[in-house]
């Protein structure tokens, strides 16, 4: 489909399936986001997606208004620079592949990831969240250092991830992105607004940015405050996720949510990273979706 074809079919409000992620990010929910958008309310004011990562439910969604927000500083860079410069992120992304790809391509990811460990930026950590193993990004505790290794299998060329640019840029249209914690972001929320949380997961997640500090009862009391404010909050948390050897289990305030849903996504990522890629025949992965509505 050819963008202007594309952009008219989204102005029209008839959205297109989104193949194809712009970003790959642990607990990337693009797979399901069909599944969650269908139970969102059919009318809505501003939405906020305030754990924003790969975007996959607001790429998904494409919404007429909206604030994309995260924590990271490098991460929302890559998305701020798509709305406004997206050939900008076309040459980042190029750049890089031909540095990585026109030698060693081992030696060429650990100078990328290198340069992004010294200085931390927008434009490396777009290019290692795509070409790193299975694109599950971990950063250390301490100091946010990204330790993850090469991928094995070679990264998009970057003629296709410049079509995912420009698909992804249609779509962010009427987003506005911000560098802020998800309580400021759900503070600017409105009766009638629609907030999805997607944040970490305490129990499998504890190696991604931010989510060491990441407090699930702070989150639940924010989203409390929300609901009084007529404000419609979604949230994905642990549902019959593994840790280990561990089924999650979170327990959640009686009365905050008036529905639940379980959402099956297939194998854990990141579990397939732990394991080495040996089989994860047992170790499917959902999802708990709570409505505040």
């Amino acid at each position: 489909m050819n963008q202007k074809k594309q952009l008219a079919q989204l102005n029209n409000g008839v959205k297109p399936p989104l193949k194809g992620q712009l970003l790959k990010w642990i607990g990337n929910k693009q797979r399901m986001a069909e599944e969650i958008i269908s139970f969102f309310p059919q009318s809505f004011g501003t939405y906020y997606e305030p754990f924003l990562g790969s975007g996959g439910v607001l790429g998904m969604l494409a919404p007429t208004k909206a604030v994309g927000s995260d924590v990271s500083a490098p991460l929302m860079e890559i998305w701020q620079t798509l709305a406004i410069s997206p050939n900008t992120v076309k040459k980042w992304y190029m750049e890089r592949w031909y540095e990585m790809m026109d030698g060693d391509k081992v030696d060429g990811f650990e100078k990328i990831k290198a340069r992004y460990n010294a200085n931390p930026n927008g434009a490396d950590l777009l290019f290692i969240c795509r070409s790193c193993y299975g694109g599950v990004v971990r950063f250390r505790k301490r100091d946010g250092y990204i330790s993850t290794p090469c991928g094995i299998h070679s990264p998009i060329s970057p003629s296709s991830f410049a079509d995912r640019v420009d698909t992804w840029r249609q779509r962010i249209i009427g987003t506005k992105f911000k560098k802020m914690d998800y309580r400021k972001a759900m503070e600017m929320a409105v009766p009638k607004d629609l907030v999805y949380c997607d944040p970490p997961y305490r129990d499998t997640q504890a190696i991604l940015y931010g989510a060491q500090k990441f407090s699930l009862e702070d989150l639940l009391e924010t989203i409390g405050e929300s609901k009084k404010r007529g404000v419609f909050v979604a949230l994905s948390i642990d549902g019959t996720k593994k840790s280990g050897n561990k089924v999650c289990n979170v327990p959640i305030p009686k009365g905050l949510f008036k529905r639940e849903f379980l959402i099956h996504y297939g194998s854990s990522m990141l579990k397939r990273f732990q394991m080495n890629g040996k089989s994860l025949k047992s170790e499917h992965v959902a999802d708990r979706l709570l409505l505040t509505f």
